[in-house]
């Protein structure tokens, strides 16, 4: 087994409008895990969006780096653990499937990768239970995905070179639980075609870089509509941010996060921004803005030297200080 090892592993949005469970989308938003073997083990997360999280073996990379272990036939292993992470907790940007893929990625290269990155899927896949966040982070891109219950599968799109993302943050936690509450246990067939039609073009237009379509064809009718009303003016920016300059908007994974995709090449970038954070602020909700790139790398392993990694033994240290 290595001794120690350092990953770093992006941030994800899901669904991008119609594409619900099924469609995945790595941003340029990251999480770093340190991992070694120790004699007893020990868990360090470091800043704001990691705390609060467990700090004994029941902490969810200490878990799924045991379900490596495991399926690679060995043992429980005692570890030294250390995170940091840039992507917000329960605000629908795949703060879970990037953990997740970081333990899984992090346990594998300890035993000598010894697992497949398709087994990585399949198991983190199960864990998530659904493959479009923890595909995009794992394999980087944009990820169509479909999993029926016990085998996954999915297809990497490059991103269009030009395409930006707006993040924006509402300041409140929406879980991903409780979001999934207000959705309805049957839809009419209608609009069961309406999502089938418009996620296969979203797939085709991102594909062949037909931004023109993307307004259309992000339109959704499978749980956006149910869970505007746990996110005060949404459905207000879903009718209207395109008039701002958004090629499309959508609610980030379950939320309460809103996305925009934005051709960079085209200008209108402020009016966005203050659009959709003044629509929220209307409702009394505070929100910050990101703008990310989409992320083409999915999870990496990074070398010793690298400087996201002495990045986390400078924090180490101050922490020790």
């Amino acid at each position: 087994m290595s001794s120690k090892v350092c990953v770093r592993v992006p941030a994800s949005t899901a669904n991008l409008g119609p594409g619900f469970d099924c469609l995945g989308m790595a941003l340029g938003l990251y999480a770093w895990l340190e991992m070694e073997v120790a004699e007893q083990t020990t868990i360090r997360l470091i800043g704001d969006n990691v705390q609060g999280l467990p700090l004994d073996k029941s902490n969810l990379v200490y878990t799924v780096a045991q379900q490596v272990f495991a399926r690679a036939g060995m043992p429980e292993q005692e570890l030294s653990i250390t995170m940091y992470s840039e992507i917000p907790l329960t605000r629908g940007l795949g703060s879970s499937a990037s953990a997740i893929v970081a333990a899984l990625a992090a346990a594998n290269a300890l035993i000598g990768n010894k697992l497949t990155n398709d087994e990585l899927f399949q198991m983190a896949t199960q864990i998530e239970n659904h493959p479009d966040n923890v595909g995009a982070s794992l394999f980087g891109g944009i990820i169509a995905a479909m999993w029926d219950g016990n085998q996954a599968h999915h297809v990497r799109i490059e991103p269009p070179a030009n395409l930006e993302v707006l993040v924006v943050i509402p300041e409140y936690e929406l879980s991903t639980k409780h979001a999934r509450s207000v959705l309805p246990k049957e839809v009419p067939l209608q609009d069961a075609v309406f999502n089938l039609s418009h996620s296969s073009v979203l797939v085709a237009a991102l594909s062949s870089g037909r931004l023109e379509l993307i307004s259309e064809a992000m339109r959704d009718r499978l749980h956006q509509p149910y869970r505007a009303s746990l996110i005060p003016g949404m459905a207000h920016i879903l009718e209207h941010a395109t008039e701002h300059g958004a090629l499309g908007v959508a609610l980030s994974g379950a939320g309460p996060t809103l996305l925009a995709l934005v051709d960079a090449n085209r200008g209108q970038k402020e009016d966005l921004e203050a659009f959709m954070v003044d629509t929220l602020r209307a409702s009394d909700i505070p929100a910050k803005t990101m703008w990310l790139k989409p992320e083409g790398q999915g999870v990496a392993l990074l070398t010793p030297d690298d400087k996201s990694c002495t990045f986390i033994e400078k924090l180490k240290g101050e922490l020790q200080a």
